[in-house]
């Protein structure tokens, strides 16, 4: 029966590091604006109506970041950094600027749903209190 030993494939010599290549910025920012004009071309056929129902946009909005997150790893970037976030924060400034709700108006739930609310974990509490002690109380009797 062969099995597998500790050092099966694995090599005690040193191996020497890949050169790491360096993040063409320069480079990066011109493709990541060239995923943008791609971008706001696909947005144009959308009615800016439904520019903040993201169900109208999802599938442009998808291959906009598929594109940055691509062309960063092709120039050896990191992905998401700040230079894509910067453009990204851009895009969203342009598009989606008037997409935020009214404040949200919290009000209490009605009274009843409320007392509900409070005596269920009450009772809850009670009847654990209640189990614990009848459970002690019954370990006595077997002791």
């Amino acid at each position: 029966m062969g099995g597998l030993s500790a050092d099966d494939g694995f090599s005690t010599e040193p191996t020497t590091p890949q050169p790491k290549k360096l993040c063409n910025e320069s480079w990066l920012q011109w493709e990541v604006e060239v995923c943008g004009e791609d971008f706001k071309r696909d947005m144009a056929r959308i009615d800016p109506q439904h520019w903040c129902n993201l169900s109208h946009f999802i599938s442009e909005y998808n291959i906009f970041t598929l594109c940055t997150e691509t062309r960063s790893h092709i120039l050896h970037c990191y992905w998401p950094n700040s230079l894509v976030e910067t453009y990204i924060i851009h895009i969203h400034k342009h598009f989606f600027s008037n997409c935020t709700l009214e404040q949200v108006v919290w009000v209490d739930p009605p009274e009843e749903t409320l007392t509900i609310l409070i005596l269920i974990p009450v009772f809850l509490t009670m009847a654990m209190i209640a189990l614990v002690v009848w459970c002690s109380k019954r370990s006595d009797n077997f002791a």
